[in-house]
């Protein structure tokens, strides 16, 4: 009979081994699903997109949480938006979001989403401009790339207490303003961007350039002022450097530019194609036909072609020039005024069989 109470308790203690065997291992297999659940909450991949750059995520200037997930789920590309809250809030994020632009790529995690977000690590964009002729137009190209409207960038092109730190002033600040393509964040400021233009002026402005410039006798802003009255001379690059020989010919002798743009700026109206008598009498300093000497400031942004063909102008005796009459965006060049006024008479009567009388 003892025999048989011992094999009893061997075989209630192997059933017991057995019961508390598959109660840890359930425990166990809970306890792995729960990690498991947690571990792809937190680092599973919680962004699907088909885009290979990634979808866009605008955050404006210090969003609130909700107004990230509304722009979040806007975006089409969380798959689980509530998984991301949960991560974001143990995280803190949720406390102080940060503005931008964020580029979200398939695959993502809610980890590397909310990392991303709350340390601020933007995706820049390519902010281009040129062919710029007035501080409404630079301000209107920007706004299509950065956060602040137009409005905001045309105030600060016009804050003369601001542009003084900076060396400049409104009338003069397009001539530190190099026509380029830079990388910014979308939040850029109009402050942190024209002090970014001021760091690339002062980064052009090499000691090779600035030697140029003095022997010329013209500091930087009056190279840009006199490219800009380049620039809008002629349309033809091989041609810049002669044009600007000549301006430089008509400065050394005292001589008045005489320069049509400087006029067309002096009346508003860059559509002009044919300068009257009447628009020579236009009261401006910018009438380089009433006043010597270079104007005031830029009646453009001056391109980096124009100024390099300032300060690489071409060596000549010419001091007149007149468009050609076949319209090709050339310049007749002449030595004597003789010359010039048979050149002016032939595009004039050009001017009248096209029948451009404005």
């Amino acid at each position: 009979m003892a025999l048989k109470t011992s094999d009893n308790k061997k075989q209630l203690m192997g059933k017991n081994s057995i019961v508390i065997f598959l109660i840890v291992s359930a425990v166990l297999a809970v306890g792995l699903l729960i990690a498991l659940s947690f571990y792809n909450r937190i680092f599973g991949p919680n962004v699907t997109t088909d885009l290979e750059q990634g979808v866009e995520l605008y955050l404006p200037t210090n969003p609130d949480f909700q107004e990230v997930l509304g722009l979040l789920q806007h975006s089409g590309a969380i798959d689980d938006l509530k998984g991301f809250i949960w991560v974001a809030r143990r995280k803190s994020y949720n406390d102080a979001p940060k503005g931008g632009r964020y580029l979200l790529t398939n695959g993502m995690s809610n980890n590397e989403l909310v990392n991303m977000l709350r340390a601020g690590l933007q995706a820049p964009v390519n902010v281009t401009f040129n062919n710029i002729r007035t501080h409404q137009e630079l301000a209107g190209q920007l706004a299509r790339r950065l956060e602040p409207d137009s409005t905001a960038f045309l105030e600060t092109l016009n804050d003369k207490e601001f542009l003084e730190e900076l060396g400049f002033e409104p009338h003069t600040v397009l001539g530190m303003i190099l026509p380029n393509t830079y990388q910014m964040y979308w939040t850029t400021s109009p402050e942190a961007f024209l002090k970014r233009m001021h760091s690339e002026h002062q980064r052009f402005w090499n000691e090779e350039r600035l030697q140029k410039a003095s022997e010329l006798r013209l500091t930087p802003i009056q190279i840009a002022t006199l490219a800009s009255i380049v620039d809008e001379e002629t349309i033809r690059e091989d041609e810049k450097p002669r044009v600007a020989g000549l301006y430089l010919n008509r400065l050394d002798k005292g001589i008045r530019l005489q320069a049509d743009p400087t006029i067309k700026f002096a009346m508003g109206d860059f559509t002009v194609k044919r300068i009257l008598n009447k628009d020579l009498l236009t009261d401006s300093p910018y009438n380089t036909y009433k006043y010597a000497g270079l104007p005031p400031g830029p009646i453009r942004m001056p391109s980096v072609k124009g100024i390099q063909a300032v300060l690489n102008h071409e060596e000549h005796d010419y001091l007149y020039m007149c468009a050609k009459d076949d319209f090709s965006g050339y310049h007749a060049f002449a030595k004597t005024l003789r010359q010039h006024n048979i050149n002016a008479a032939r595009y004039r009567q050009a001017l009248n069989r096209g029948r451009i009388y404005r």
